[in-house]
């Protein structure tokens, strides 16, 4: 049944809705306050980190409710968060009424891909899973753009509206969509907490932690690089956050249908994008057409970012899907920081045009991380094999 995997997805649209929303007005934030774009960067950098340091907890201690109330109680907070900010309060209660929502983010990730893969044809759990995904990308194609756009021509709060409006319809259809859904049977914490011990896990958590470092240094900015970088006005910004939405919502699809086959082989293509994209953009530099091209495969090599990290992690502990990929949502977020704040660095002392030369930095060291762990894969799977042929 993939009903559940569509209301999950609608959900998930509300809180990257959220949480990304405000990348394209940052520029405008950091005017309204009158301070410099890398404080403003914090309103995701860190919102990000409290996901990465509370999300497993989190997950952990939500592991015995019902989970369509703790659906709920997670689309509530954002939906609060966005009617408060809407107001423009003070910076510090901006950056606040930010941080509470993330403390249930992982859990609703968590939760949603739960019931959507305990629902569905076990055959076809990632592409349930990419479903659910596809809030990511659906909302950079839809919501994000939208409300960049509705900023352009009014001002920044009314992006926050846009937000609001997403988590009331997403809140709405998990009441009236969705069965209540008591767990009777807890997973023990120790059982769980296993999968910190396995070697394969541990380094695709590294690799999952690099590769999102590599593409926040940049998507983080993404308005302020094409405004400062690419000469591109606040109108033009929406245009280009629509264009990499919409080829990633495709990307997440064929993303979803390759890593049925072959989930090591999906997330190594789709990670080389942090490796030849920065390139791509620096010579593009003064030609608008190919500036468009190289964003909309931008939009389309790092859209399943978090769908390939979250598989690629799980694969390698199947037997604790929401804490896996509680772990994977949250070392995804401190990606996020540790991107974000990196960026931030590169433009306060280098200039923006500098961040995509980072991305290929981490996006280094995350393959270097693939090849660790298929290398311990080997080792593994030769150490099963030479007791059988004595």
């Amino acid at each position: 049944m993939k009903k559940y995997a569509y209301i999950g997805s609608l959900g998930l649209l509300g809180v990257i809705t959220t949480e990304f929303g405000v990348i394209g007005i940052l520029p405008q934030i950091a005017a309204h306050y009158n301070i410099s774009i890398d404080k403003a960067g914090l309103l995701l950098s860190v919102f990000a980190l409290v996901i990465a340091l509370t999300g497993p907890l989190m997950t952990l201690l939500a592991a015995g409710f019902d989970r369509k109330k703790i659906m709920l109680a997670a689309i509530g907070c954002f939906l609060i968060t966005g009617i408060v900010s809407s107001f423009s309060p003070p910076f510090w209660l901006l950056l606040l009424v930010r941080i509470l929502p993330a403390f249930l983010q992982p859990v609703y990730i968590a939760t949603a891909l739960s019931v959507a893969v305990s629902k569905g044809d076990k055959a076809n759990e990632n592409g349930l899973m990419s479903i659910v995904f596809s809030g990511v990308t659906l909302a950079m194609v839809t919501t994000v753009p939208l409300a960049t756009y509705i900023a352009s021509i009014f001002s920044w709060e009314y992006s926050f509206m846009i937000q609001t409006a997403v988590s009331l319809i997403a809140w709405v259809t998990i009441y009236f969509g969705m069965e209540n859904m008591p767990v009777n049977e807890k997973k023990s914490y120790g059982s769980q907490l296993m999968i910190l011990k396995q070697p394969t896990f541990i380094v695709s958590t590294l690799m999952n932690f690099f590769m999102v470092s590599g593409w926040f240094c940049t998507y983080s900015y993404f308005a302020e690089y094409l405004n400062k970088a690419k000469g591109m006005d606040d109108t033009m910004v929406s245009y280009m956050l629509f264009v990499f939405g919409i080829i990633g919502v495709v990307a997440t699809w064929i993303a979803g249908k390759m890593l049925n086959k072959n989930i090591t082989t999906t997330t190594a293509f789709f990670l080389s994008g942090t490796l030849f994209i920065p390139v791509l953009l620096y010579y593009s530099n003064g030609n608008m057409a190919a500036t468009i091209a190289v964003i909309g495969l931008w939009g389309f090599m790092y859209s399943p970012a978090f769908l390939n990290a979250s598989t690629y992690m799980i694969s390698s502990a199947p037997h604790a899907l929401e804490f896996a990929n509680s772990l994977a949502t949250s070392f995804g977020n401190l990606g996020v920081t540790l991107g974000t704040t990196v960026g931030g660095w590169i433009i306060a002392s280098k200039g923006v045009q500098y961040t995509p030369w980072m991305t290929i930095v981490f996006g280094t060291m995350a393959f270097v991380m693939i090849l660790i762990r298929a290398a311990l894969e080997n080792k593994q799977s030769y150490s099963v094999k030479e007791p059988c042929a004595q």
